[in-house]
């Protein structure tokens, strides 16, 4: 299938979208894109009044609106023809996402072909939300169990893949009946504010998706809005550490789905080509720019020459480029800030020790924001660069001996996101699988997520989850109610 798409010259300008109208403001800020540097659309740049207005709009769709007297299955019928609209335009969201972000369009293609399918999922689970019976232990009560919507929810989204990682909030907070305020990236803002209009499409009353946009400064104005009920963030460690501190303040609900530095471990027993395929799959896959990706491989020392120098062959093969072309296999990273940290962080490997097998530095003639796909060897895990989340091109190698020094390496970090186990031994797969810390572990694959399955992360890497039936319940609250049987006067000063 042919992917190549042109760049139109035409600068784009976008609004917010709060209470079902378009808001425009003075202030204005650019996306570039990351493949030519240059400025491709134009969006907002809001001010704290904009979030009190799309905090008030989403109040009021809660408590007063169609969306709050809707039945769920209702509810359901509005995300399936969300599905079905996304399903239409995928191809125009990728191509936004492309220009945005700088991933490859293939993968955001089929990123966007596979978020109707969370809407499909959740849209089926919608009106399955039921409370239980509770046996009671006093004859003259019936107890039952109500999951009622936890209500204003604020969503702040990340710059990598700004609409899936959108679609595993948005998905399962409205089949749970919640309303939205979402802030994007202020560098990824396009195919929110674009999904925004397709939402409304799809029926969805006005008010309960509302999209505002600018820079942390609004970010911050939103998750210390006392009129939210919950917060849902996906985004780096210490940003969301300051997002709980101050949702604290107003006992605001949270859910955090943050970094990683994620271990791939290869046993020697391992077919070593599947192997290279997912560490190179876990590492350069959208530029490293990955929460789960896997940045330290841990090999068994019998193989670890061997499967360094099969990574290096192929690794010398991958083709940088324009994202939009369909041959191209690793894009430019998002933006200069990132741009500059990566190739900060190599300098920081290579003083302190790390050799560098391959790349190491930006990749020069391609214009944007490019750097070299590199691979680290000779790391320990005390270093910065096995310690630190880079979100970029490089991959640090290490070795160890024998089952239980690998699982203590890959243990010994602070995040807990996600993992990797290679080996033919199914007693060693499972074995090493259920000791590693990690909110998600696969065996002999790296890099699939599924909307069936939990995601989310261990120790720093978040609180929370994602996906699957427990991320429903991350947007309700469970209501006990009693219903006394007798109608006859109790004593007033006994509990029960």
């Amino acid at each position: 299938m042919e992917l190549t798409i042109g760049r139109e010259e035409d600068l784009r300008a976008y609004s917010m979208h709060i209470g079902g109208s378009q808001v425009v403001s003075e202030r204005r800020m650019d996306s570039l894109d990351p493949y030519t540097g240059k400025v491709w659309a134009t969006v907002p740049s809001g001010t704290a009044s904009d979030v009190d207005r799309a905090v008030a709009a989403a109040r009021a769709a809660f408590d007063e609106g169609p969306w709050g007297r809707m039945t769920a299955t209702e509810r359901a019928r509005c995300l399936r023809r969300l599905g079905d609209i996304i399903a239409r335009d995928a191809e125009e969201l990728a191509r936004c996402e492309c220009r945005d972000n700088g991933k490859l369009y293939r993968e955001m293609l089929g990123q966007w072909r596979y978020i109707p399918e969370f809407f499909y999922y959740y849209a089926g689970m919608a009106d399955k939300l039921q409370g239980d019976v509770i046996p009671s232990d006093r004859p003259n009560f019936f107890i039952y169990t109500r999951r009622e919507p936890i209500g204003v929810v604020g969503a702040i989204t990340p710059w990598n893949s700004p609409g899936l990682l959108l679609t595993f909030k948005l998905a399962p907070g409205l089949a749970a009946g919640c309303t939205f305020v979402v802030k994007p990236s202020e560098h990824t803002p396009v195919s929110t504010l674009e999904l925004a209009e397709r939402v409304a499409e799809a029926g969805i009353p006005d008010g309960v998706f509302n999209v505002v946009t600018g820079d942390g400064t609004l970010g911050a104005a939103l998750v210390n809005h006392p009129g939210l009920d919950k917060i849902a963030f996906t985004g780096a460690t210490e940003t969301g550490k300051r997002i709980a501190a101050a949702a604290a303040a107003n006992l605001t609900r949270v859910s955090l789905e943050l970094g990683g530095k994620s271990p791939n471990v290869v046993f020697a027993d391992a077919d070593l080509d599947l192997a290279a395929n997912g560490a190179i799959a876990g590492i350069f896959g959208a530029s490293g720019q990955t929460c789960m990706a896997g940045s330290r491989l841990l090999v068994e020392d019998s193989v670890h020459d061997e499967l360094l120098e099969r990574i290096a062959s192929r690794t010398r093969e991958i083709r940088l480029g324009d994202p939009l072309h369909p041959d191209t296999e690793m894009g430019p990273v998002a933006n200069e800030p990132q741009h500059r940290k990566v190739l900060d962080y190599i300098e920081v490997a290579r003083r302190d020790g790390a050799r560098i097998v391959h790349g190491g530095a930006a990749a020069e003639g391609l214009g944007g924001y490019f750097v070299q796909p590199t691979i680290l060897a000779d790391v320990t895990n005390d270093m910065r660069i096995a310690r630190e989340e880079v979100f970029g091109p490089i991959l640090s190698v290490m070795k160890f001996s024998g089952e239980e020094e690998a699982i203590r390496i890959a243990n010994d970090t602070r995040f807990g996101l996600a993992a990797a186990v290679w080996t033919e031994n199914v007693h060693r797969a499972h074995r090493v699988a259920h000791r590693l810390r990690a909110g998600t572990v696969w065996i002999n694959a790296y890099r699939v997520v599924s909307f069936a399955a939990p995601f989310g992360g261990f120790k720093e890497s978040g609180l929370g989850r994602e996906n699957g039936m427990d991320s429903i319940r991350e947007y309700t609250e469970t209501k006990s109610v009693y219903v006394e049987l007798n109608a006859q006067p109790r004593d007033p000063f006994q509990l029960g």
